[in-house]
């Protein structure tokens, strides 16, 4: 079955449906990494957006049940060169097809894939539809125009959790922030023998007081770090209480919280191959990065933040 991806500026894509067959929008952004869609399908942080991936082949060694990022995939569409029938891998359980099927996922294959990534590099991220079967591509552009925006949306209520758990450890106790937390920083915890308390996002500062945390702990999750408010107030009330750690969004909701600014970036950084230096040590680490915001530097200035 034919398919379409239409940008908000005209842009038209056409391939073959991929996954769920129907009708998604979202933000239309692009991921860098040579392995790890299954990580990138489950990663709450893409919630209400349709994912680009510029490797060319995605879908060989199929999904397995170790490298799940959530319970669920959270993407809207999902974008790939070529798409594998036929994966070979020794942890495979199920095929990408269908997955996508299962989670209600709108995909697109036969996609110039780096044409379109090099796209969002000179427009910028923009809003799109994916659709398949036979559609009105001038319908789908003008759907694309009048979608909302990341902004505003506060996808974080559709990712994090309701209601406060642990994970009991023998080490120190570190509540987590759940604004859409991967299950690998969860991991990476339980590893260093940690107690893990994960609340939600509208967890106060007296609640967090009354678990009595050796560490506090923002997680990463998708949309602007302005659409969560009320861990803004809470993180500015418990700074200088407790060690505070933040991962991606929560990286900028600390930042917000000391009085920084954060902005949207052009297109964002989304891979596996990101460099990051230690500039303490002049070490500098191969990272992942996903995240379309950023901490302004100028707005620290005066802040005594480095």
């Amino acid at each position: 079955m034919k398919a379409v991806l239409a940008l908000e500026n005209g842009t038209v894509f056409f391939g073959q449906s991929l996954g769920f067959r129907g009708e998604q929008w979202g933000e239309v952004v692009f991921n860098t990494c040579m392995t790890g869609y299954q990580e990138v399908l489950t990663d709450p942080s893409y919630c209400g957006q349709i994912v680009v991936m510029t490797y060319p082949l995605i879908g060989n060694y199929g999904i397995n049940q170790e490298d799940f990022e959530a319970e669920r995939s959270f993407v809207r569409g999902f974008v790939v060169k070529e798409a594998c029938d036929d994966p070979s891998n020794w942890r495979a359980v199920n095929r990408l097809e269908d997955f996508l099927v299962r989670e209600g996922v709108v995909g697109i294959s036969g996609v110039d894939t780096r044409a379109l990534t090099r796209h969002l590099r000179s427009y910028g991220t923009m809003r799109g539809v994916v659709a398949a079967g036979e559609v009105d591509t001038d319908r789908l552009i003008e759907k694309a125009k009048s979608c909302s925006h990341l902004s505003g949306q506060k996808l974080v209520a559709d990712v994090a959790v309701k209601k406060p758990y642990t994970i009991e450890g023998n080490g120190p106790r570190v509540v987590l922030i759940d604004l859409g937390s991967k299950k690998n920083i969860i991991r990476k915890l339980k590893d260093r023998d940690c107690t893990v308390i994960v609340v939600p996002p509208d967890f106060t500062p007296e609640q967090i007081a009354q678990l009595n945390p050796d560490g506090v702990l923002i997680s990463n999750g998708p949309g602007d770090p302005m659409d969560v408010p009320e861990t803004i107030n809470t993180v500015r009330e418990i700074i200088g209480r407790y060690p505070l750690f933040g991962i991606c969004l929560g990286n900028q909701v600390i930042a917000l919280a000391l009085g920084a600014r954060t902005y949207k970036m052009k297109f964002g950084h989304r891979g596996a191959n990101h460099p990051v230096k230690d500039l303490r040590s002049g070490r500098v680490y191969i990272t992942s990065h996903n995240h379309g915001f950023s901490v302004d530097e100028e707005s620290l200035k005066g802040l005594d933040i480095e």
